[in-house]
């Protein structure tokens, strides 16, 4: 009866012999193709030879796996098998861009030539510590991610064990997270006011823009992709869920698909706004066109609409304010008015009304109604 063949991926006995001035280690390997083949290795020592054997059969087995990505892959060529797979991924322009520059900016140049096997939880733990203290800890997590990702795709194709990245060490901010902060209805009103007397201001037309997003709660890239054919003044709502975006070689883009964070809903507006749009609406314009264009028209660029409100905040005399602030300030104003969560995350586009609740609404407010429940125990 003959003697049953080695189960796929595996070896047989390692004998080791004496050759000139070292050794040699050999075994027989079934391959994947189920041949089965002789495989040999030299060392200075016996032991060096079976340790080297050891590893060649280890790589073997990653290797004649069919696998496209190996143990041998330099982790640059694995960087960009994975973004091949991003791409086809539903995720929006702006998540693509954030994942690309984590990998031309971070991953790549210190990690790209190192080979597969060389990702260990070690080394990507000093490299995350790296840009941690270099980046702060938002960056360091999306490297982490990406790189979560990439040696979960070498996982896949047996070029790792398992996934090193799980274990490393967690990553925290050096600095407490602050409570959310938002403008008071004075403190709006003011800052309103003070715009409408920043010539610097009024010629990058902030004070409409300014308006129209403590009116909503939208963000700026919302904001600046309104249309007048989105505008309803009889009824006095705006149908939010496009944002504006800077496409690579395309330019910028309103994107109204799934793969952005812009939640397709209808708002109200209140009547100040609405006159405010309507004073806008006296100027013909097409229905296509931004009710909020750039200066010199079009699209307007939502990264250097930040930059201009920073410099009118500022100039205002908020320069703690942010344009994320103004939707703070919706959010908290309308829980302050006795509106639920659910409420506010419906007008701000939220999936989840903890989200809108442990980030959005204003703490430190001096009256929490608290004295009137506590006149009971008088």
């Amino acid at each position: 009866m003959s003697r049953p063949p080695l189960p796929l991926g595996t070896y047989g006995r390692i004998r080791t012999y004496r050759q000139g001035d070292g050794w040699k280690a050999r075994t027989l390997y079934r391959d994947w193709d189920g041949a089965t083949r002789h495989v040999q290795k030299h060392g200075r020592t016996e032991a060096a030879a079976q340790r080297a054997l050891v590893e060649a059969l280890r790589d073997r087995h990653r290797s004649d796996s069919g696998s496209l990505i190996t143990s041998d892959t330099r982790v640059d060529a694995l960087a960009e098998a994975w973004w091949a797979e991003v791409e086809r991924a539903r995720l929006s322009p702006g998540t693509l861009r954030n994942y690309r520059d984590r990998l031309d900016r971070q991953v790549i140049p210190s990690l790209g030539q190192l080979r597969v096997r060389e990702l260990t939880t070690g080394t990507i733990d000093r490299h995350l510590r790296v840009v941690n203290d270099r980046h702060g800890a938002g960056t360091t997590k999306l490297v982490r991610t990406v790189l979560s990702s990439m040696c979960g795709l070498a996982a896949r194709h047996d070029a790792l064990d398992r996934n090193p990245v799980r274990d490393v060490t967690a990553i925290t901010r050096s600095t407490p997270t602050r409570p959310p902060r938002a403008l008071t209805a004075a403190q709006a009103a003011q800052l309103r006011a003070a715009l409408t007397y920043d010539e610097q201001a009024i010629k990058r037309d902030l004070p409409d823009l300014v308006s129209m997003m403590l009116a909503t709660g939208l963000r700026i890239g919302e904001t600046c992709a309104v249309t007048w054919d989105r505008v309803d003044l009889d009824n006095g709502t705006v149908q939010a869920g496009g944002i504006v975006i800077r496409v690579r070689g395309q330019g910028l883009q309103i994107k109204q698909d799934d793969s952005t964070k812009a939640t397709p809903r209808t708002l109200r507006l209140p009547s100040w706004a609405i006159d405010m749009l309507r004073r806008r609406a006296s100027q013909p314009a097409p229905p296509d066109a931004p009710v909020f264009p750039a200066p010199l028209g079009g699209l307007r660029d939502p990264s250097n609409t930040q930059a201009d409100l920073r410099d009118a905040f500022a100039a205002a005399g908020f320069d703690w304010v942010t344009s994320h602030i103004l939707r703070k300030t919706v959010a908290t104003l309308m829980d302050q008015a006795g509106l639920t969560a659910l409420n506010a995350a419906d007008q701000l586009g939220h999936a989840k009304p903890s989200m809108t609740s442990d980030r959005y609404f204003g703490r430190g407010i001096n009256d929490t109604g608290a004295a009137a429940v506590l006149e009971a125990l008088g």
